[in-house]
């Protein structure tokens, strides 16, 4: 298994604009964030055992090597997105002739 080795905070700034702090350890985030508890119960194995912080949703896979945190904000919001089906534009076809006609 891979070694996660980028720790990922993802916030929002004053402009509402998505700001992303990457770390090479959790050291970091461990000086300005409460840790709460460890993960452990993560699919993904790697995680097991990384911080869980007070006011963090995390940690969560991304990719490969990112271990990455988000703003409950950011959590809701991206969350919402995905959960949202994508609207796919279907084109109508209309029928000349009815089904029973031969």
């Amino acid at each position: 298994m891979a070694k996660k080795n980028t720790w990922r905070i993802v916030t929002r700034g004053a402009d509402g604009a998505i700001v992303i702090h990457d770390f090479d350890s959790p050291e970091p985030l461990l000086r300005t964030h409460l840790q709460v508890g460890v993960d452990d119960c993560s699919t993904d194995l790697d995680l097991r055992g990384a911080p869980v912080f007070r006011s963090l949703i995390g940690p969560m896979p991304e990719g490969s090597d990112v271990v990455r945190y988000e703003a409950p904000e950011v959590f809701e919001e991206l969350t919402k997105e995905w959960a949202t089906p994508k609207s796919t534009r279907r084109r109508s076809r209309s029928r000349t002739q009815s089904p029973d006609a031969g």
